[in-house]
């Protein structure tokens, strides 16, 4: 018994690739997008060549091999890049960023608030209260560092017999 029986191969396998389509809109990655276009591809072929099951079967494995190899290449040649690398990245972001200790550095570990959340900081011991720079961040670690807060003269004041 055929399950497909009375229905045109055509359009099974334009609905194949139409699933297949959906599919790779929930399920990440960039696979499924190419089987769809083979089987849509193979549907529409079968609408204008009367082809038999095994060649229209050989027919999509070959089209989808071609279009996922195509495709792996295309993008290893032009790889697509990000214009916010650090996107998914929230302790790569908060490097270089200030923080405020919350709970004194001692020992070399306290915790530190950095906007409306408050962190593991490894760093100099600090008192509660101290603003520290955000160097490198290890899972929820945030390695810390005194702000240095330079009050030297700029040359033009001294020049012009300034001081600050």
């Amino acid at each position: 018994m055929d399950i497909f029986e009375g229905l045109d191969a055509a359009w099974v396998w334009l609905a194949i690739g139409l699933a297949l389509a959906a599919l790779e809109l929930v399920v990440p990655g960039v696979y499924l997008i190419w089987l769809a276009v083979a089987a849509i591809a193979t549907g529409a072929l079968t609408f204008v060549f009367d082809w038999g099951m095994p060649f229209q079967v050989v027919n999509f494995v070959s089209l989808a091999l071609i279009a996922a190899y195509s495709a792996k290449r295309f993008l290893r040649d032009k790889p697509i890049v990000s214009d916010d690398p650090l996107l998914n990245n929230r302790g790569g972001r908060m490097i270089g960023e200030s923080a405020v200790v919350t709970q004194a550095i001692d020992g070399g570990e306290g915790r530190v608030k950095v906007g409306d959340s408050e962190w593991i900081g490894r760093g100099p011991d600090s008192p509660v209260g101290t603003r520290m720079l955000i160097t490198a961040t290890k899972g929820p670690i945030l390695t810390v560092e005194p702000i240095v807060v330079d009050v030297t003269p700029a040359l033009g004041a001294e020049a012009d017999g300034k001081t600050a």
